[in-house]
């Protein structure tokens, strides 16, 4: 009896989630597909109205396929020195992983990277500088 109750029991639990690959970022700024951009005030890390549609955008095409993954990278364009520029880029993809996974997506599918303008051209060369989080929604594996 008791061993039937916890068959019935396990079959009853909820399936558990499948777990999401290990992902990296690299070669992220070349995709151009599902590629979204948070913009930032200058010297800010803060989530700005104007950040909505771009937050939206993104987590409408991550909850169409929970096998996909995002790279947020952060960028700070030149706003101060080189480290207070990474430190920002930083603070900002993590801002923008803290809204998605406030929106229900899981943070194991998010990766906050900062990219500096000393070792990005595209970047360094952004007209106006770039103050963005671009969220990259990576293909299917």
């Amino acid at each position: 009896m008791i061993r039937a109750l916890a068959a019935l029991l396990l079959m009853a639990a909820p399936a558990a989630a499948q777990p999401v690959a290990a992902f990296n970022c690299v070669g992220a700024e070349r995709i151009e597909d599902d590629v979204f951009a948070v913009p930032f005030a200058r010297g800010s890390a803060r989530i700005t109205d104007e950040a909505r549609a771009a937050l939206a955008a993104a987590e409408e095409v991550l909850r169409a396929d929970p096998a996909r993954v995002a790279c947020l990278l952060g960028h700070a364009g030149q706003e101060g020195g080189a480290s207070t520029s990474i430190r920002l880029a930083a603070e900002r993809a993590r801002a923008v992983a803290a809204a998605l996974a406030a929106r229900g997506i899981a943070p194991e599918r998010l990766r906050a990277e900062a990219r500096s303008a000393q070792f990005s051209p595209r970047v360094r060369a952004a007209e106006p500088p770039s103050r963005t989080v671009s969220i990259v929604v990576l293909p299917a594996p």
